[in-house]
């Protein structure tokens, strides 16, 4: 199967085929869910390797590629290359998830007189409802309270405390 074919059988969704989706180029690497291709350096001399998960609109990764024996066209791709490039591609997905992951949940823990309470900020990036949950529980996983707050709520020691201080009331915005 030719690399067009196979793009083209992926468009249509006729990826159930067998051998659909394998595509061994020297440029081209089509398989287990990821695309390897060989591009031209776009930021100047030489070439360069885009790692696209099937399904993605972007490649998650992009680094530049070997030269081959001539110094002018690019190495082709073979087995290990490619793997070696599904693993780093994987982690730099499996990274920027997480950090996503961070970025919308925080939580921190304040010893009260009542014991260590839980008090987490579940950011909800809503398109035309943004906000945020403040939450809190008690060591053994029981919620205390929730309200709803901005999405830009500030939370840290001294405003889970003083939210928790205030009886769980929502904090002025």
């Amino acid at each position: 199967m030719t690399a067009n074919e196979a793009k083209e059988a992926k468009e249509e969704g006729e990826a159930d085929l067998p051998g659909a989706m394998n595509v061994n180029e020297p440029r081209l690497w089509i398989n287990n869910g990821w695309t390897a291709r060989v591009i031209k350096n776009e930021d100047g001399e030489g070439w360069a390797v885009e790692m696209i998960k099937d399904g993605e609109a972007e490649p998650a990764l992009v680094g530049p590629w070997t030269m081959g024996r001539d110094k002018k066209n690019p190495k082709p791709l073979d087995t290990s290359a490619f793997n070696t490039l599904v693993k780093t591609a994987s982690e730099v997905l499996r990274r920027h998830e997480q950090q996503l992951y961070a970025q919308y949940h925080k939580s921190v823990t304040v010893d009260a007189p009542s014991g260590r309470i839980k008090v987490t900020l579940d950011i909800i990036p809503d398109e035309y409802d943004p906000h945020a949950l403040l939450g809190a529980c008690d060591d053994f996983g029981e919620q205390l309270a929730q309200v709803r707050v901005s999405p830009g709520f500030k939370l840290n020691m001294s405003s889970a405390s003083a939210w928790i201080d205030n009886d769980f009331r929502r904090p002025s915005p």
